[in-house]
């Protein structure tokens, strides 16, 4: 048996290290390891609870909305507060925006330029991949980033710059917008449409969305142009739906609430394809092999002390568990959990992989670009963006929203006027998670087992596709 390193990662948010013990050419034990200790729970103990609405956001520059929200949404229910309707929709379209960028940038950016490779030089579609896609030459990115760019100007309109904008309150948002401004988001949101269908679909969004299963993803794709009919040629052609199986348990914390419910529901979808309810006081955390002291599982009344000398540790993230067991979130998750079609049949027949967690993320994209066009119109601009707002309660509340990468919790302890506790839990932090205290590894280390790597070893692409198609953000991943 061989043990082989790889790392750092490029095309990672941040930094990663991955451990493999490899026999016969296949991966028989994976550790991942999150080496950049970040420590914003530490930062926020002990000041005022508003104070995390500054300090939240900049864990992370890409989803620093995803991270306002979480915070907003605990501090709102410590208020016992409700957020304005005009507020919860202008959440939901910068929210959906910021995510929507986050999918075309792992897409375009992260995942695709990894089959321009030279590995891939004897199959039939690399010459055109490799033109579309290589990393800074492909023709792709030209297109595609500009198309971020231009839909990333909804924050600019909502919440007066990105990331890190205090515009997210618990109340709603700061910033009423006039009728120029509300036709300004539509033109945003029609240009976004208009690039999808264009460039990525080769057809309608509704036409794509009226998918319902594999059988008539065949029949949709054959002879389409367009990125994701290209992804999925390609993903046929390597079978990556056989490769980086995830632990069976996919987990939403819901996203886009209004008055109506939520677009995408809170739920578990777990064996035989059925949505359970989520068992939000069976969240705990373990940190076993986690260079952190022993706290409480529970995150409402865990400490996080880092203890970098810890005998079997492997790294600076802990262990998330749900009802004592490994899931994988992500737009897989949240698709499946809210019964899209397309997705939830895929699932069911072949679980979660590489090829599924790209398919749902695009798929995804399409939802979320109809709905912001709904919410922009269901805008009333004489009516207030933001509430007025109590006095903080003593005693814990909890955040959780759906970022890019899947589910995010903020878990917050006030007492006295002042912040007690602050616990997170990021989307890789439950993907990436390091064993537990039964052995058990968590979703991109059971991913990764099995993986052959033939000859090749580190310089496995199939390992790339693997930890890519989960999208990892460290930075966010250990606090």
């Amino acid at each position: 048996m061989t043990r082989i390193t790889i790392g750092p990662f490029n095309r990672v948010e941040g930094d990663l290290e991955v451990r493999l013990d490899v026999e016969d050419g296949h991966v028989v034990r994976a550790e991942v390891t999150a080496p950049l200790y970040r420590g914003f729970e530490q930062i926020l103990e002990g000041r005022p609870p508003l104070d995390a609405l500054v300090l939240a956001p900049r864990i992370c520059g890409i989803c620093s909305v995803s991270q306002s929200i979480a915070a907003a949404t605990a501090l709102r229910q410590a208020m016992r507060c409700e957020a304005a309707p005009n507020g919860v929709l202008a959440t939901n379209i910068a929210h959906a925006a910021e995510n929507a960028a986050d999918h075309l940038t792992h897409f375009y950016v992260f995942f695709m330029p990894d089959f321009a490779r030279e590995a891939y030089a004897g199959h039939p579609w690399h010459g055109a991949t490799a033109e579309r896609f290589a990393a800074t030459r492909g023709s792709a990115a030209r297109e595609a980033l500009p198309a971020r760019a231009r839909l990333l100007a909804v924050m600019g309109i909502l919440a007066g710059k990105w990331p890190h904008s205090l515009a997210f309150q618990p109340g709603g948002t700061t910033r009423a917008i006039d009728l120029g401004e509300r036709v300004r988001l539509m033109s945003i949101a029609n240009g976004f449409r208009s690039f999808l269908e264009h460039i990525v679909f080769g057809d309608t969004l509704e036409n794509v969305l009226a998918i319902a299963d594999a059988r008539q993803l065949d029949d949709w794709r054959a002879g389409r142009a367009g990125d994701f009919a290209h992804f999925l040629t390609i993903a046929d052609s390597l079978d990556l739906a056989g490769l980086g199986k995830g632990p069976g348990l996919l987990m939403s914390y819901g996203a886009y609430h209004d008055g109506d419910g939520a677009l995408f529901p809170r739920g578990v979808f777990g064996p035989h394809s059925r949505v359970e309810p989520l068992p939000v006081t069976q969240i705990t955390e373990d940190v076993s092999h986690a260079w952190m002291r022993d706290s409480a599982g529970d995150p409402a009344h865990a400490n996080t002390i880092p203890h970098p000398d810890k005998p079997n540790a492997y790294s600076w993230c802990k262990a998330p568990r749900l009802s004592g067991e490994p899931v994988e979130v992500g737009a897989l998750a949240r698709q499946a959990v809210a019964g899209q079609p397309l997705v939830a049949d895929l699932v069911s027949k072949a679980g979660s992989n590489v090829r599924n967690r790209v398919i749902a993320r695009l798929i995804e994209t399409a939802r979320i670009a109809i709905a912001m066009e709904h919410w922009i119109r269901e805008l009333r601009l004489s009516d207030p963006f933001c509430l007025d707002t109590h006095a903080i309660v003593d005693g814990s509340s909890i955040g959780l929203v759906e970022a890019a990468r899947g589910s995010l919790g903020h878990w917050i302890v006030a007492r006295d006027g002042k912040i007690e506790r602050y616990q997170i839990i990021a989307p890789t932090t439950w993907n990436f998670s390091p064993r537990d205290s039964s052995d058990v590894c968590g979703p991109l280390e059971q991913a990764l087992v099995g993986t052959d790597v033939g000859d090749a070893g580190p310089r496995a692409v199939a390992i790339q596709h693997i930890v890519r198609s989960f999208d990892p953000c460290m930075v966010c991943t250990a606090h």
